[in-house]
């Protein structure tokens, strides 16, 4: 592959990332046809105006003269022949740029030999980890290759965890500077089909074996030599894997002690057959019938999905409650003619989605009455006046992470662990296309609804009343000190 070095230079200064050259270049496939510039061009050229004129958040966080340079930058880039792999690096770091948790090249959404392509090589690191700071700290051996949990990964083929992290960073999606976000998409878990870490380390550094300076949790340093998993290999390691088309309920409750513990790993339950609304009011009818003190709410794996918490937020108010305070705006009345070809949707009424919204300035529409508007929270049921406690953390970045600030506005419940993905100042979302880009064949999500606060609002997630952060100590000795604290 060749880049020349100006328009190396335009893309990284541009993109202001701290990040190496090399790691601009992905690994080539030999043999690997190469993607033309005028390709390339043309579709930058389609996303820089499907964006310009329909994404509600785009200036969120940047400047139209930013954003401007930055496409113009990223066109510059685009000067010679460029693998796939490369391509999609490259558009995915400037994607990137615009600070929103639903704007990247959707791994779930490319077409499936271009999946192939870029996401399924024999690749992946041999065990679980989350980043606590810039340290990797194993969390789980699937795979029985002797790294104990609470192990620190000290380096990687000869390069620093903390060099790698900061390698990936800049590819890594989430809303404003929520990095606590970007630090959790880039851990491995076993929780996704596509682990974002293990997509973009593969691009840039995948190998069939690594060489692993460690620090066991004795203290002991050495060196180890692992064997790469595949995808197939992953996906069967997952432990929090849950059917969610079935019929079968995807949450649990269960008493602990004079406490009743509900965990909700997710909320994407759009193709489930399963009743979870039934289900959830039979349990929390269970709990007042049986005047169970406490309730502990597990969210702390769900990044989002359904407004599933407004089920639970009506047997927790008082009184109708407003869910939001927010604008929800909008870029236009009816998407371009020339557009509509290459945006792709579940919903073709978001072709006129602002149709009858309100002008607000020169920039946005107010949608007052269409679109996915949460009405007030009513009361529902017979309350539940106990103890609620709410875990959180940073996987929470779209509708618990709504959830999160509601209860927060609200003090309907204590909320424990860490601050959580989202932002305060306003997500992106509700509505989508998919933006085909018909000359490379890649696919960019493009959210419709920008949420937009009524009040001047914090660059951060929600804050839980009771910080209480992870621990290598508590990967170590194997203790959840977050549910034990909840829970006393």
């Amino acid at each position: 592959m060749i880049v020349s070095s100006m328009s190396r230079r335009a893309v990284l200064g541009s993109f202001s990332a701290a990040i190496a050259p090399h790691a601009l270049f992905a690994r080539t496939t030999p043999g690997a046809p190469l993607l033309r510039p005028t390709d390339m061009r043309a579709d930058v050229a389609l996303l820089r105006r499907a964006y310009g004129a329909l994404h509600p958040g785009l200036l969120r966080y940047n400047s139209a003269a930013k954003m401007e340079g930055r496409f113009d930058a990223l066109e510059a880039a685009l000067a010679a022949p460029m693998s796939l792999r490369t391509f999609y690096l490259t558009l995915s770091r400037a994607l990137a740029t615009v600070r929103c948790g639903h704007t990247y090249a959707n791994f779930y959404n490319q077409r499936s030999e271009v999946a192939a392509a870029l996401f399924e090589a024999p690749d992946r690191l041999p065990f679980d980890f989350l980043w606590l700071g810039n340290a990797m700290i194993v969390t789980a051996d699937p795979f029985a290759i002797g790294i104990k949990p609470g192990s620190r990964i000290v380096a990687i083929d000869g390069r620093q965890a903390s060099a790698v992290l900061a390698a990936l960073l800049p590819f890594a999606r989430a809303d404003g500077h929520n990095d606590a976000k970007r630090r959790r998409l880039l851990s491995v878990q076993g929780d996704d089909r596509y682990e974002t870490f293990d997509i973009f380390f593969s691009l840039l550094f995948g190998r069939e074996r690594y060489r692993l300076v460690v620090d066991d949790p004795d203290g002991r340093r050495r060196t180890t030599t692992v064997a790469a998993v595949t995808l197939a290999q992953r996906r069967a390691s997952a432990h929090a894997g849950v059917d969610v088309k079935g019929d079968k309920p995807v949450w649990t409750i269960e008493r602990r002690g004079d406490a009743a513990l509900l965990s909700m790993p997710n909320w994407g339950l759009y193709d489930s057959q399963w009743d979870w609304r039934g289900w959830l009011n039979q349990a929390i009818d269970r709990l007042v019938i049986e005047r169970v003190p406490r309730l502990v709410v597990d969210l702390r794996a769900n990044e989002g999905g359904l407004d599933c918490g407004n089920a639970l937020a009506e047997r927790l108010v008082m009184r109708p409650t407003a869910f939001e305070e927010v604008q929800r705006l909008v870029r236009y009345r009816t998407v371009p003619e020339d557009l509509k070809p290459v945006l792709d949707t579940w919903d073709r009424s978001f072709d006129h989605l602002g149709e009858n919204a309100t002008r607000v300035d020169d920039r946005f529409y107010r949608l007052d009455a269409t679109g996915d508007r949460v009405d007030p929270i009513s009361p529902h049921g017979t309350r539940y006046k106990g103890d609620v406690r709410i875990l959180i953390g940073p996987q929470n970045s779209s509708a618990t992470f709504q959830f999160a600030d509601f209860v927060r506005r609200n003090r309907l419940a204590t909320l424990i662990g860490e601050p959580t993905g989202g932002n305060r100042r306003g997500i992106n979302g509700g509505c989508f296309y998919f933006l085909r880009l018909p000359a490379t064949g890649l696919e960019a999500d493009l959210p419709l609804i920008g949420r937009f606060p009524t009040t001047p609002q914090p660059d951060q997630g929600v804050v839980p009343d009771i910080s209480l952060p992870l621990s290598r100590a508590d990967l170590i000795s194997g203790t959840d000190r977050q549910l034990r604290f909840a829970l006393a």
